[in-house]
């Protein structure tokens, strides 16, 4: 074995770890019903796979054919930089407008992954719980310890428990 065998090796391996990140991935974002939870399957692991994956094809046309790939390296770094930004945008949106956020404590047997909501809402309880979420953030940043923690009530008792 030579070593442009041992690296297309190493490169096979890195698409094929590539492919796997991206099915879990997938099955992350299928499985999980609470937006906060599938942005970061979504995030995390598709960021991973695209990585794994342009990389070792960046190794493989490099060792076999002797290709520098500059808008390879380029995407790379891109998606390196972007996604986790999008990421955190779109989630920081989602949060501001009131989304359903995963609570250990309304599970029956402490956290699950296997954790499944079905209550459908409406824009009016979103609405509702972005302005006490923002009443709330304020009141911590004020340090208004005595506001904070009577909100901080309010929405565990406005939140649904698992039936």
């Amino acid at each position: 074995m030579n070593l442009s065998e041992i690296v297309s090796l190493i490169a096979a391996l890195s698409i094929l770890l590539g492919s796997i990140a991206a099915l879990i991935s997938a099955i992350g974002i299928v499985r999980f019903r609470d937006t906060f939870l599938r942005s970061h399957a979504a995030t995390k692991s598709s960021t991973l796979s695209v990585l794994l994956t342009l990389t070792g094809v960046f190794i493989y046309f490099l060792v076999t054919q002797e290709y520098f790939s500059v808008r390879t390296l380029l995407t790379i770094l891109f998606l390196y930089l972007t996604s986790p930004v999008a990421g955190h945008m779109i989630i920081r949106a989602a949060y501001n407008s009131g989304s359903y956020m995963y609570m250990k404590e309304f599970t029956k047997k402490g956290t699950s992954l296997n954790f499944r909501y079905d209550r459908k809402e409406t824009k009016k309880d979103r609405r509702r719980r972005a302005e006490k979420r923002q009443m709330m953030n304020e009141a911590f940043s004020k340090n208004d310890k005595e506001t904070f923690s009577k909100y901080k009530q309010v929405m565990k008792k406005d939140e649904p428990t698992l039936k």
